[in-house]
């Protein structure tokens, strides 16, 4: 299933898409697409809907964040090989963990502001994984049954904030704007391998990242297992899982900054794409 959130900026609703891309309204089945909505039962729910049977969702409304009320965004750094060395830094030897602020979360078509003041603003196409079963201290073999979906997340960056204003990476991380979700939560069952989808990113159509999640360093079993040592993972929780090579300030000779007046334009393999236009805050 491919769920989403429709609808004006703190009015979004839930929907799904149908076999012939039409949106179809959810509201009379569930509130919102977010984790109360996310468990395995709740979802076997919606799939046992006559999704034909729904109302179609007409024109061409906003689509909002694929989760809503999310509890946590938590992120993971230098996973892929060839980004940790394109940033010259050395391949970590456990998950690098770091926060966005859920005040970042926006529709993955919303404008992208650049902050006042930047002048290294970055782009990252992203795996995210969306947790439907909450728990603490999960089993790596038990992992994959926590996971509700997958969607697309740009992990846009401030790269003069996260390494040179000094303290952790989360203050370059989590501007307004920044984590731009979906368009579709795509349920674990419509995705046979999550370590083997192709993504990619362009900048005012010229192609910087062309990747594939089998590059990870840590998979995602892993990601889930490991964070659930140090916290305990809610049903709505969003996991960011890293980025392949091509992020602008690996660009040789020079590096390459997102400025207002763009397009950013990205995808990943089953999991639809995301448009951003770049505007100063």
């Amino acid at each position: 299933m491919k769920l989403l959130r429709y609808g004006p900026v703190g009015q979004e609703k839930p929907g799904i898409l149908d076999q012939s891309g039409k949106i179809r309204d959810l509201s009379a089945h569930i509130k919102d697409v977010n984790g109360a909505a996310l468990d395995d039962a709740s979802l076997d729910k919606i799939r046992k809907l006559d999704i034909a049977s729904l109302p179609v969702v007409e024109g061409s409304p906003r689509i909002g964040a694929c989760v809503g009320n999310i509890g946590k965004f938590i992120c993971i750094g230098l996973n892929y090989a060839d980004h940790a060395a394109e940033s010259n830094l050395p391949i970590p030897a456990e998950p690098v963990v770091f926060n966005k602020w859920t005040s970042a979360v926006v529709g993955p078509n919303d404008d992208v502001k650049i902050p006042r003041g930047s002048k290294k603003t970055d782009w990252e196409v992203e795996l995210g994984v969306v947790i439907g079963k909450g728990g603490t201290y999960i089993d790596e073999k038990d992992a994959m049954s926590h996971v509700a979906g997958y969607c697309v997340v740009n992990d846009v960056s401030e790269r003069e904030y996260q390494i040179e204003r000094g303290g952790t990476w989360d203050k370059g991380k989590g501007c307004d704007t920044f984590g731009p979700i979906g368009p579709w939560l795509v349920t674990r069952d419509e995705v046979a391998d999550p370590q083997k989808l192709g993504m990619w990113l362009e900048v005012d159509g010229k192609r910087y990242q062309n990747g594939n999640t089998s590059t990870m360093i840590f998979g995602v079993a892993h990601i889930v297992s490991y964070l659930s040592r140090f916290m305990s993972l809610q049903a709505g929780d969003v996991i960011s899982t890293g980025t392949p090579p091509g992020v602008g300030m690996g660009v040789k000779p020079e590096a390459v900054f997102l400025r207002a007046g763009q397009t950013m334009r990205l995808g990943i393999d089953g999991l639809g794409e995301q448009q951003q236009k770049t505007i100063d805050a």
